[in-house]
């Protein structure tokens, strides 16, 4: 595995070496980004030696001007050992000044963080706010030991052992391995329904959710086929991307695509209603009012309820009241294996949001609810709660 150990500045880098030894007696592949601070601890010649490859250390002396943006896309796992709390708020906050944090932004795998500070640092408000934070995000933080610190203070704050850093990664990376051999196919964002040559009936779906799930089933080993209505999002790496228009256009690729999927999840906002015969012509404003007859736009969903075979069926439901019954009507009604049910409409979370809280209604009659957290953390317990159920019925049908 190709894994980018980033190591801030404090008294804790020398321990990095050891770490980066370990993951190489491991088989990993190694490349080391420094601050300007842990150069000042250890010289970036130790981690050239160790790993035998050339240690990044300055954003503005590369080899390419995207070079930040390359080594991003060619590892599969950023470990960051040791973790300041300077360097936690940057990452916290998504502030890019040198090479290791603006790869940061650029990275969309598994992240592992092992901070080291002063006991006081640690405690501090501000240190737990950003600590919180970057779990959210779905970030392993191997917590520090206590013990005695360079300061001469005694708590925790101490960088964990290397051994129990790479037990952590190794740990990390098994778990994001668990969809490998599965087909998974995805639908996200809205549906237009044209009116005229330029007006269409919508809906606030931003599409992140479906995205962060595809981007997900991707880290974690599946094949993954994303048919994507119209939003203003990047193709998450690994991941084939179809992009449409309508309900109808939907319906299509989905069912061109079905015949190896082993998982769907059905993450649109399809619209409900589409105008039949679409004018010709824009329709012009008037004094007068103007009534449309609109038709339902085909129910992809049922549809897949009524064909899944031994697919698992993943649906959502976007309610403004009684959230845990519609998504339990909903789930009987449409033969899904599970709905994520979320509120819409009158908070800042869901439709357009970064983040989002669910429920998890499933055929076996539990109901799990996930708190708050980035869409890419919900979509990891998704996919957790996802692997549990497949068991459960694999072992129900006796296989």
């Amino acid at each position: 595995m190709k894994i980018i150990l980033g190591i801030g500045g404090g008294i804790a880098a020398y321990k990095a070496a050891e770490l980066a030894r370990l993951l190489m007696q491991q088989d990993h592949q190694v490349r080391v980004v420094m601050t300007s601070a842990a150069q000042q601890f250890v010289q970036p010649l130790t981690f050239a030696a160790l790993t035998g490859q050339k240690v990044l250390t300055d954003l503005f002396a590369i080899e390419s001007a995207i070079e930040h943006i390359s080594v991003a896309q060619e590892h599969e796992v950023l470990v960051i050992a040791p973790a300041t709390a300077n360097l936690m708020a940057k990452l916290a906050h998504g502030l890019a000044d040198d090479f290791l944090t603006t790869l940061y932004l650029a990275f969309t795998g598994p992240v592992v963080i092992a901070p080291t500070m002063n006991v006081n640092m640690w405690q501090h408000p501000a240190t737990q706010a950003n600590l919180e934070t970057l779990r959210r995000r779905g970030h392993r933080i191997v917590e520090p030991d206590s013990g005695y610190l360079a300061c001469g203070m005694t708590g925790p704050g101490r960088l964990a052992d290397p051994e129990t850093i790479a037990d952590a990664i190794a740990q990390e990376t098994q778990k994001r391995r668990d969809l490998e051999g599965e087909v998974v196919l995805l639908t996200a964002g809205p549906t237009q329904e044209p009116l005229d040559p330029v007006r269409y009936i919508s809906n606030r779906s931003s599409g992140k959710m479906g995205y962060a799930l595809a981007e997900a089933a991707a880290a974690r080993g599946a094949q993954v086929t994303l048919i994507s209505g119209p939003v203003h999002l990047p193709a998450p790496r690994g991941v084939e991307v179809i992009h449409v228009r309508t309900a109808a256009e939907m319906r299509e690729k989905v069912f061109d695509h079905l015949t190896p999927a082993s998982i769907v999840i059905k993450a649109a906002a399809v619209a409900d209603f589409h105008l039949s015969k679409v004018p010709d012509q824009k329709v012009k404003k008037t004094a007068a009012r103007i009534s449309m007859e609109l038709d339902p736009t085909p129910d992809i969903l049922a549809e897949l309820g009524r064909k899944k075979g031994d697919r698992l069926l993943v649906g959502f439901a976007a309610e403004t009241e009684n959230l845990a019954q519609e998504a339990r009507r909903k789930l009987e009604s449409k033969n899904c294996d599970m709905i994520v049910g979320n509120l819409v409409g009158g908070s800042d979370l869901g439709f357009e949001s970064d983040e989002n809280e669910v429920i998890l209604v499933l055929s076996s009659g539990e109901t799990i609810p996930l708190p708050r957290a980035s869409k890419r953390v919900i979509a990891d317990r998704i996919f957790d709660e996802v692997l549990t159920l497949r068991l459960t019925l694999h072992s129900a049908n006796g296989h």
